[in-house]
């Protein structure tokens, strides 16, 4: 977007000051003549004419309207999903200071079967209406936020077995379990976390 308001500015205040004298030029010859103000710089009579403030709004280009595209693609992604991942590592701590606690293998099934049943019943609509792209950005959020990867977490809760199958079903979806959260390779999923950081920080200090 190129914008020529600040030239416009510019070139009035150069107007103004290049003299203090002000008039109008002299008198109309002919029925076409148009009447305009003037300045008076020496003995020099110079026309002067106010141009109205607009703004010239070019398309961008090709390359860089993808880019844009993708940003918001990405960042509409980390603000749906970055809530569920914040959730993910909060019930993931609370599961496995509970299972520290239970050493019988029928009491840890029983209480992973009652914690899964939860979690469908309350995200299991909102999940199963993520997109496949929103679901990767979430896979590697919750490697951000817990420090294990989706393959990781479902093996240690549910087996090996389990971890595997699921891995086969997200392959087939062109996910990956194992996905990893990398600071530099998603640095932009980074600064939109940031972002989502900062606005909450401030609305927390407004409260």
């Amino acid at each position: 977007m190129r914008r020529l308001t600040a030239f416009f500015i510019l070139f009035a205040s150069i107007l103004c000051l290049a003299g203090r004298n002000r008039g109008y030029a002299q008198s109309r010859h002919g029925a076409d003549s148009i009447a305009v103000g003037a300045i008076i710089v020496g003995s020099d009579t110079i026309p002067s004419i106010t141009l109205h403030i607009f703004e010239v709004v070019d398309k961008l280009p090709k390359k860089f309207r993808k880019q844009r595209e993708a940003w918001t693609r990405l960042r509409n992604a980390v603000y749906v999903t970055y809530p569920y991942a914040k959730s993910a590592a909060r019930i993931l701590k609370d599961v496995n200071s509970h299972l520290a606690t239970l050493h019988d293998k029928k009491d840890r099934k029983k209480y992973l079967s009652e914690i899964e049943k939860k979690m469908k019943d309350q995200f299991g609509d909102k999940l199963e209406n993520l997109s496949v792209y929103q679901g990767k950005v979430l896979m590697k959020l919750i490697n951000r936020e817990t420090g294990q990867n989706c393959y990781e977490i479902i093996k240690e809760l549910k087996g090996g077995f389990s971890a595997r199958m699921w891995q086969t079903v997200a392959f087939f979806f062109g996910g990956n379990l194992k996905s990893d959260y990398d600071t530099q390779e998603d640095r932009d999923i980074e600064a939109i976390v940031q972002e989502i950081e900062m606005y909450r920080g401030s609305r927390a200090y407004n409260y």
